[in-house]
């Protein structure tokens, strides 16, 4: 399969990274000196992370401001939405369920070779945050400079549809003028995500690298078993996903996973979903999806779509019962995978959402908190998997809904398979009929 040069040299970052931070592992007189090593490598990360910030906040409010118009009303949205959150619930209760079976059939607590966290240590996550009123009230913005200055997806979305939605209404040229302007800053910011994303293979190659030089390779021998396990549960997680996708697109899902390998393999090599979102949006318009869908989905799909997280929380709340001997009845994880299933909904935005929730959720059922302690030298690494598959789930979901909706227009695949920004015919400005 021919490769893109931006994916081709992201996979050679990933490579040299693993291989640079190996030996300046190896090299390094102690502990501290590599966490100061690795110090200068997050330089690089944390500027490539920044441009993309600086992207997201304009390319999310633009699209979703200019698609909601174009849907003319809401009844559109309602349509579209109620479509993306039902394939969202689907996919949500097939990543838990996975992890769940995965869990109880491989019992990775039962091989665990390292010595227990006594049950009063803490892991020190902020639970306090994950709680329905909290979510609920988060979600409305007080301002939407304060939401696009914090890069608050949700909040972005909540104002863009009554933006957008009110501009639809409006069939005069002040209207019309500011969907155009809103579809314009759309096409300048995919341009900017263009020159930001020639920096991507350095990020990589820093992120990958800090790690390795903190860790070394020696982390994944003790954990060798436990990641191989999550891995397998996330490839049957992607088979699901995949098939699923097939049943709606047919073979195109194949065309649709070749497209966004560079969006995967940034996601993965950075553990970021948002380092993610400005290249997978373009890549999608690549796919052909109309930009009204993509505007609209994909925000929405990063909110309450996060697949790869979903089944973590799952596969490591039964991990750590497992470790410390805990017995739960098959009633009692099917609780725990209805009461997990409700509290990820609201851990969008975050830090570390789904060790938040698996700390939070854990003592409903007299599971110890600190087993979470076992897993944080590596959930670096988990994390890497938990980003790629909910890149992968939330790309499926997209393209899903925008067939739904007739929504998905033919793109050359010279086109598609380019690395500049591909400019698809725009929509009416406005619902205009």
């Amino acid at each position: 399969m021919k490769m893109n040069k931006l994916t081709t040299w992201i996979l050679l970052a990933l490579l040299a990274g693993i291989g640079v931070g190996y030996l300046c592992h190896e090299l390094a007189p102690d502990a501290a000196a590599a966490k100061e090593i690795a110090g200068y490598f997050s330089i690089l990360t944390d500027i490539f992370l920044r441009m993309i910030k600086m992207i997201i906040a304009p390319l999310v409010l633009g699209t979703l401001v200019a698609g909601l118009a174009g849907m003319g009303d809401g009844k559109a949205v309602g349509r579209i939405g109620g479509k993306a959150l039902g394939w969202f619930l689907g996919a949500s209760l097939f990543s838990l369920l996975i992890g769940l079976v995965m869990a109880n059939l491989l019992r990775p607590g039962d091989a665990i070779s390292l010595p227990l966290p006594d049950v009063s240590a803490t892991t020190d996550l902020k639970t306090s945050s994950l709680n329905l009123k909290n979510f609920i009230t988060h979600v409305f913005p007080k301002s939407i400079f304060e939401s696009m200055a914090n890069n608050e997806i949700l909040q972005i979305l909540i104002f863009a549809l009554f933006f957008g939605i009110a501009l639809g209404k409006l069939h005069d040229k002040t209207a019309i003028g500011l969907v155009k302007t809103c579809e314009e800053i759309v096409h300048v910011m995919l341009q900017v995500t263009d020159y930001v994303m020639r920096f991507a293979p350095v990020g990589v190659f820093a992120a990958v690298a800090s790690v390795i030089t903190i860790h070394g390779l020696g982390v994944l021998e003790v954990y060798g078993r436990y990641m191989a396990y999550f891995y397998l549960a996330l490839a049957l997680l992607w088979l699901v996903l995949i098939t699923a996708g097939y049943l709606v697109l047919g073979k195109e899902v194949f065309r649709l996973i070749k497209l966004i390998r560079g969006p995967m393999l940034i996601g993965f090599s950075t553990a970021s979903s948002e380092s993610a979102y400005p290249k997978l949006m373009e890549q999608l318009e690549k796919f052909g999806i109309k930009d009204r869908i993509t505007g609209f989905v994909l925000p929405l799909g990063y909110s309450f779509n996060l697949d790869g997280s979903m089944l973590n929380t799952a596969f490591v709340s039964i991990f750590i019962a497992q470790a410390y001997g805990i017995e739960m009845s098959i009633g009692q994880q099917i609780t725990m995978l209805l009461v997990l299933m409700v509290s990820s909904k609201g851990i969008a935005g975050v830090p570390r959402a789904s060790l938040v929730v698996i700390a939070a959720v854990l003592p409903m059922f007299n599971l110890p908190e600190a087993g979470l302690l076992l897993i944080l030298g590596i959930d670096h690494f988990l994390d890497m998997a938990r980003t790629v598959t909910n890149v992968l789930g939330n790309s499926i979901a997209t393209a899903v809904v925008a067939k739904w909706e007739n929504a998905i227009v033919p793109v050359s695949a010279e086109l598609a398979e380019s690395d500049e920004v591909l400019p698809l015919p725009a929509e009416p400005a406005v619902a205009r009929a």
